[in-house]
């Protein structure tokens, strides 16, 4: 492990077994760098201290085991002379070192020029914080690891890489009030979140809206609704409280999700009331 300014880091995260391209991957370029190792006459602690990494990490790495972080490659670069090949292998590593599920969600994200959404349990991933995520990692049972933790709120903060997307998705969220007003990793976090939310707010391709707690009952009352559509005209859509809560692209039950999503909308308050509410509710704080 390394030691920086007093903090412990690690070269990487866990390798998730049940990730077949992640295993392979990781697989590979582990192989890589122990061939070169080799080939230059260096034993695993004397790589290891000339990386500044201890022993058991560079065995994990080269075993497939661990994930490595670009300054771990870039430094096994520099010390076994590989010309820049060893530094190259980020851009294979880089596509598996997030949760394959989260993977998968980043992609679709990443494709649709339209993204609907509304939660009513807690805020979405795409408008957090890294400090209100990680503190709802933090609480999550049974307890993430420190380590699985700081992987998964970076997993979630790269997906924030849509609101510098060129053109410029169409993003629609709206947010139960509750999930507002909840002081998620202390008053200092929240408040935070909440002027996070009053910039995205002001986007002029986001468009966030809040559910006041005293509305009537509306069809998000049973679950998370998300609907993304594609440039080629298809979509995608799903609902905790329909379908099972898996994706689905069927015309019919998307027609549904859209009636859902957009009478959640017409009872939500208008985007300029849901910033002045934002606005009054961190001064509140």
């Amino acid at each position: 492990m390394s030691v920086d300014g007093g903090e412990v880091t690690e070269p990487g995260w866990e390798v998730d077994p049940d990730d077949d391209w992640g295993v392979a991957v990781i697989a590979t370029v582990g192989r890589q760098l122990k061939l070169r190792r080799e080939a230059v006459g260096m034993r695993a602690a004397e790589f290891g201290e000339a990386v500044g990494y201890g022993e058991d990490m560079v065995y994990k790495v080269e075993g497939g085991k661990r994930i490595p972080r670009q300054e771990y490659l870039n430094r096994a670069d520099e010390v076994l002379g590989a010309g820049g090949l060893i530094s190259a292998t980020w851009e294979d590593v880089k596509r598996v070192r997030y949760p394959k599920k989260v993977r998968e969600l980043a992609k679709l994200e990443g494709q649709a020029v339209e993204i609907g959404v509304y939660v009513g349990l807690s805020l979405h991933g795409l408008l957090q914080t890294p400090e209100h995520a990680r503190a709802l990692f933090e609480a999550w049972q049974p307890a993430y690891s420190p380590e699985e933790a700081e992987r998964r709120v970076a997993a979630r903060m790269a997906r924030a890489s849509i609101f510098e997307r060129s053109p410029a998705p169409a993003l629609s969220f709206v947010q139960e009030e509750a999930t507002l007003r909840r002081p998620v990793g202390g008053t200092m976090v929240w408040r935070q979140q909440l002027e996070r939310l009053l910039e995205v707010g002001q986007l002029r391709n986001v468009t966030l809206q809040v559910m006041p707690t005293d509305a009537e009952a509306h069809p998000g009352l049973s679950g998370k609704i998300e609907v993304l559509k594609f440039p080629d005209g298809s979509a995608v859509g799903r609902s905790d409280g329909a379908y099972s809560g898996r994706l689905t692209s069927d015309p019919k039950e998307l027609r549904i999700l859209e009636l859902r999503y957009g009478t959640i909308r017409a009872q939500a308050l208008t985007p300029r009331e849901s910033l002045a509410f934002i606005e009054q509710l961190l001064g509140e704080t």
